[in-house]
């Protein structure tokens, strides 16, 4: 496959293959989509846009992102009956999304045939701790990663394509941009490390060993890897294709855009043509109001892509000062019984904690 800018998975056992799905044909599906768009949509009408603007798939939703930040609520998987109803009025793959930890919404998904499945941060959390397992759907999974370590583990649960995670709904690609550089950034510091030196990294980044040594050998993550995340123009959109990715979502950018139908052509033409100026200065014309965006350093807005990290994160400082606590009663315990010394209360700050 060299030379041709397929990306296969090698190795025994670099992931397990199962009964229902082999790993390897599920990142083949996925890479059908490389150098595409895929157009989040919440109506059949929507999904024909879509296609006819060359989306490659579309993201069947009840509501974008910019209307989950605006209206709040708890944000659950779509009704079936919608995705039939999308699937029904298009001829190109459908994607759906499903709240992370919640493989029951997965399992229904998988049964009303939807071709992708999205394990996906913008929905409410499911599950503070722990991802669908990935390897026990027939269907591809996508999920969002921050940085290489994450998108790592999730491959390592099954996904067979990787989003960064950005913040949808705001029509600010700051996000999508910082999370591309961290991954790309670490790939290539990973291909000139001696192979020596791979073991410490992927206990760094906590990955495991074997995905981490794959990805120095191909340069590039072992699946397709796409930006996501408020992309809102054709500019956005060849940006994040210059910086890497094999591809775009485009959600609210589009359907809450002054003219839906010229923006999402343009924006699927400016990654096709992302690297030629001319084309894409020629395609941002005309296209009408952009989608209003949220500034992100505005404490009010609400951070999807660090909701997931941050319960981990807090669950992780709570246990480590319970053994904290447990150290100095142990070590004042010892010391007023005459069985310890001022020395052993050094032991309580050996005890370091350790971040997802």
């Amino acid at each position: 496959m060299s030379g041709t800018g397929v990306v296969a998975v090698y190795g025994n056992g670099t992931i397990t293959e199962t009964k229902k799905s082999p790993f390897s044909v599920k990142v083949g599906l996925a890479q059908m989509l490389r150098g595409g768009v895929i157009m989040d949509v919440v109506t059949p009408e929507q999904a024909r846009i879509a296609e006819e603007a060359g989306a490659c798939a579309v993201m069947a939703l009840e509501r974008v992102p910019a209307d989950i930040r605006a209206q709040g609520g708890v944000a659950r998987m779509s009704d079936p009956q919608l995705i039939k109803e999308i699937k029904q009025a298009v001829t190109i793959p459908v994607m759906a999304k499903a709240r992370i930890g919640h493989f029951v919404e997965a399992q229904i998904l998988e049964a009303i045939g939807v071709d992708y499945v999205d394990e996906s941060e913008v929905l409410t959390l499911a599950d503070e701790e722990n991802h669908i397992n990935k390897h026990n759907f027939r269907i591809p999974f996508v999920c969002g990663c921050r940085n290489l370590g994450e998108a790592l583990r999730r491959i390592r649960e099954g996904a067979a394509m990787i989003r960064t995670k950005g913040e949808a709904g705001t029509g600010n690609v700051i996000e999508a941009v910082r999370h591309v550089r961290s991954v790309m950034g670490d790939i290539r510091m990973l291909r000139n490390m001696d192979d020596d030196e791979v073991f410490t990294f992927a206990k760094k980044i906590a990955a495991p060993y074997d995905l981490v040594m794959q990805t120095k050998q191909l340069g590039r993550l072992p699946v397709v890897q796409f930006a996501a995340g408020g992309v809102a123009t054709p500019a956005d959109a060849a940006l994040m294709m210059q910086l890497g990715c094999d591809g775009v979502f485009v959600g609210s950018g589009v359907f809450k855009s002054g003219d839906p139908v010229k923006r999402g052509r343009a924006i699927v033409q400016a990654v096709t043509h992302y690297s030629d100026p001319e084309v894409l200065a020629e395609v941002s014309c005309g296209l009408g109001e952009a989608m209003v965006g949220l500034n992100l350093n505005d404490k009010k807005v609400e951070r999807f892509a660090r909701v997931f990290s941050d319960v981990a994160v807090f669950k992780s400082i709570q246990k480590h000062l319970a053994t904290l606590c447990s150290k100095i009663l142990f070590d004042l315990e010892a010391l007023t019984s005459g069985l310890a010394t001022p020395d052993m209360l050094k032991n309580v700050w050996a005890c370091k904690p350790t971040l997802p």
